[in-house]
């Protein structure tokens, strides 16, 4: 039977295309999975002092967030959180800090929580630059870390990227979105239906402050080598922290994780006398 090589790339074009339409009107459903939240709901954490505010970086837009205070603060972490839920789950993550003895800044994305406001990739970005922006009024930003965590890497990253923060330290990220989608379609071109660009290897290219990967070597989301991958982008200035058995969504209860988190807190600074050392040994030579 002779088969027909137009019919059958007709075919393929057609399925393409039709994949291609699905990602680009239902991937804020595959990267966003929020959680609303009542105008009234009122946020109450254990062994945290958390304040409530909201602001409007411009017309029609509400950003929600939580302002955890403590007393005589080093500085504070403005905390870009993960795709799913809302605040009210994610705010007793602000407790990894306070303890430190740094404040933190925890948004809703718009759409999740309190925030309202139509989302896209650049309205994202602009309300993550207008939280900076409020922060630095408080702060100079050898006080500020930026952190990010899976989908809001790609956030943080931009905004070390943009601006001159002390730190930027980045938990499970991803590499790009669009590789997240590769991932499961790894024969499809994806790029012409991608609504969503935060490819925050391409940020960490012109980030210039010291940068921190923390990822679980047993993530079955987003691989170990995602981190690996990243830390290869800016390599003098990123040190990476594999937290080993540790998976994507349970990694703060490893207690590697929260050593790591104190190391670079602390910024301990050791010197070391390379030419004392077995550095430039070379181990074929006798």
């Amino acid at each position: 039977m002779k088969i027909d090589i137009y019919f059958l790339l007709s075919i393929v074009v057609t399925v393409t295309l039709i994949t291609g339409i699905l990602i680009y009107f239902f991937q804020h459903r595959f990267f966003f999975q929020p959680e609303k939240l009542s105008p009234d709901f009122k946020f109450a954490y254990e062994h945290l002092k958390a304040e409530e505010k909201t602001v409007e970086p411009e017309r029609g837009a509400q950003i929600n967030y939580l302002h955890f205070q403590v007393e005589n603060p080093k500085g504070v972490v403005i905390y870009l959180k993960g795709n799913t839920k809302s605040i009210k789950g994610w705010g007793k993550f602000a407790i990894d800090f306070t303890r430190l003895n740094y404040e933190v800044i925890m948004m809703d994305y718009r759409g999740f929580g309190k925030s309202t406001g139509k989302r896209t990739a650049e309205a994202m970005k602009r309300d993550s630059q207008f939280i900076y922006d409020i922060v630095k009024k408080e702060y100079s930003e050898d006080q500020i870390i930026v952190y990010g965590r899976s989908l809001g890497s790609g956030f943080a990253a931009r905004l070390a990227a943009k601006n001159n923060p002390r730190i930027l330290i980045l938990t499970s990220p991803l590499y790009s979105l669009l590789r997240a989608i590769h991932r499961y379609l790894p024969f499809m071109p994806a790029k012409p239906f991608l609504r969503y660009n935060i490819p925050t290897f391409h940020y960490l290219k012109n980030v210039r402050c010291p940068i921190k990967i923390l990822h679980g070597s047993d993530d079955g989301l987003v691989p170990i080598k995602t981190a690996i991958d990243l830390s290869e982008v800016n390599p003098k200035l990123t040190r990476l922290y594999v937290i080993l058995g540790a998976g994507h969504i349970n990694i703060h209860q490893f207690e590697e994780y929260h050593r790591a988190m104190e190391e670079i807190f602390e910024e301990r600074k050791v010197f070391i006398d390379m030419e004392k050392t077995s550095m430039n040994e070379n181990h074929r030579k006798n």
